[in-house]
Parts: structure tokens; C-alpha cells; sequence
């Protein structure tokens, strides 16, 4: 039984693929060989797309063209990317905690590794910003239903770490709500976005289900005012609004393993994906624009 309107669907094209002289090697993981795997998607001032490559430890930089670069490479797990407004790119790695790419240099140092001292993080997942400076980000690790300890952080602009939640099923992409007053987290083995308020004083308050999505995933989201949820495994993206209806459907072109999104383009009309089963960034343009990810402040 459905409560709603079935979601109009609209259609992607392919934006930029991974070139061939980028794919030979790979790692291994979970008895597969990937030559590739994008996520990560985040846009700069002049327009370039940077993305992460997991398996490679590598940083790519797509022109508005959709030409690639390596604007950086590391030992390290790179799983989520986001830029700073002063121009800083912070990258949330599973391996190593959150780090810090000087776009100029291309040279990727720590940040971050743990909470304190005396310990690391358990893998970090994604991240974002608020108009204010402060970073939210995910603590996903090995964690799941079976160990539902995966957290999320805020790091103030200021430089104190706070532990919003420590109780969540894997913990993957997050968005601030547009007035900021909330976060939504995907919860990847829940299949399901968590809406968390944020009180006054900067914690957090009755902590609830937004929605809950009928098979595996999700993965990233971005939120415009409507809420982006990109769904792996099924080749779409569900734009859901404030309420959580949903109202479209956004199916890929190439491939079913639609990771993470971002708005960029022209007056940010078009949501960009990262398509990590073909190694193909896809994009489509959307009804209304979404949100900048950083403030022009």
C-alpha cells in the first residue's frame, strides 16, 4: 500500500567518466577488485567537481568540462570530501581520521585521528559544513544493527569536538536541514534517514525516523529544502520534501551504484552523482536549485 503519488521520475546523462589511464591496478576489498570507486562529491568557486577515489587514495578534480585530474594522492581511505569557504578541503578517511588537502599543493595531511589522545575514530564516513564554520561528520566504521555505536560529530569553528550521537546502525551521508536546526544522517543498515533536532545550546533533542526506505541503503544526501537521498544498489536518487513525501525519482543512466550527490552547474540547477559501479559522474537537471554547500561569506 502507498501513501502518495508515485514520484516523477527524471533522467541523467553522463557528465565525466573516469578515464582508462586512471583505472589500471586497484585495490582489493571484500574479495573484489576495484579499479575505481567515486564518492565524495563536492564543487569549488570556479566550478571544478573534486571526488574521492576509496580503493586509490586519490583525489580527483573534474573541470566544468568534465576533464579529470589527480589533484591529489595518499596512503589513506579517502570516503568523503567537502570544502571549506576559505578554500580548505577536509576529507573524512575511513583509515585515517579526518585530513586536510591544500588544493594549491596537492600535499593531504592529518587533521584529526580521534577524539582525544587516546583514541581514534572508527572510520569516519562523510562530512559537512554549516554557514557558521562548524563540520559535521560521520563515524560509520564496522558498525550496524549488530553494534549500534556509530556516531556523529560536530567540530565548531572554534575547535571543540562534541559527540552529538553515539547510538547509530552505520552512520553514512548527513545534510543540514536548510534552517540548520537539524541534521539528517542515512543510517545505511537501517535503510532508513534519521532526522536529528539540534537544541539551542548545541545539543541534540527526540531524535527521529524521517524516512524508511524499502531495501538496502542509503548512502549520501543533500538537502536543498527537499531532502536528496542517493539510493545504491537500485540506480536512483529519491528527492523527498521537508515532510518526507516523496516527489521524484531520479534514475541512472549507467550503472546502479549511486553514491553520494552535490548541486553545482549553472545557478546550481543541476544534481551531480557519483556513479561508482562504472566510474561515471551523472547529472541531471532538477526543478528547483539546491543549497551551496559552503557560504559565500
Amino acid at each position: 500500500m502507498s501513501y502518495f503519488e508515485p514520484p516523477k521520475v527524471i533522467k541523467t546523462e553522463v557528465f565525466a567518466e573516469v578515464p582508462e589511464k586512471y583505472r589500471s591496478g586497484g585495490s582489493v576489498r571484500a574479495g573484489r577488485k576495484r579499479s575505481t570507486f567515486l564518492e565524495g562529491p563536492s564543487f569549488d568557486r570556479e566550478g571544478n567537481l573534486y571526488v574521492v577515489d576509496i580503493p586509490n587514495g586519490r583525489i580527483f578534480r573534474i573541470s566544468p568540462k568534465g576533464e579529470f585530474a589527480v589533484a591529489a594522492e595518499y596512503e589513506g581511505d579517502p570516503n568523503g570530501l567537502k570544502i571549506h569557504k576559505d578554500g580548505r578541503i577536509f576529507i573524512a578517511d575511513h583509515r585515517n581520521g579526518l585530513m586536510l588537502l591544500d588544493p594549491k599543493t596537492g600535499s593531504v595531511a592529518s587533521y584529526l585521528e580521534g577524539p582525544d589522545h587516546l583514541e581514534r575514530f572508527k572510520g569516519l564516513n562523510d562530512l559537512v559544513f554549516a554557514s557558521n564554520g562548524d563540520l559535521y561528520f560521520t563515524d560509520q566504521g564496522q558498525t550496524g544493527l549488530h553494534d549500534p555505536t556509530g556516531r556523529v560529530f560536530r567540530l565548531t569553528s572554534d575547535g571543540r569536538l562534541d559527540c552529538l550521537l553515539d547510538t547509530i546502525p552505520s552512520p553514512n551521508g548527513l545534510a543540514l536541514s536548510r534552517s540548520e536546526r537539524a541534521v539528517f544522517v542515512a543510517v545505511t543498515r537501517a535503510n532508513a534517514i534519521w532526522l536529528v533536532p539540534l537544541t539551542a545550546r548545541g545539543g541534540v533533542n527526540k531524535v527521529g525516523l524521517f524516512i524508511q526506505l524499502p531495501c538496502p541503503g542509503p548512502d549520501g544526501i543533500d538537502d536543498d529544502g527537499n531532502v536528496a537521498v542517493a539510493h545504491p544498489g537500485l540506480g536512483v536518487v529519491w528527492l523527498f520534501n521537508s515532510k518526507g513525501m516523496p516527489l521524484y525519482r531520479v534514475e541512472s543512466c549507467k550503472g546502479n551504484m549511486i553514491t553520494n550527490v552535490a548541486y553545482g552547474g549553472d545557478e546550481r540547477r543541476y544534481l551531480y552523482m557519483t556513479e561508482s559501479q562504472t566510474g561515471t559522474v551523472l547529472r541531471a537537471e532538477m526543478p528547483t536549485p539546491g543549497r551551496a554547500m559552503y557560504s559565500h561569506s
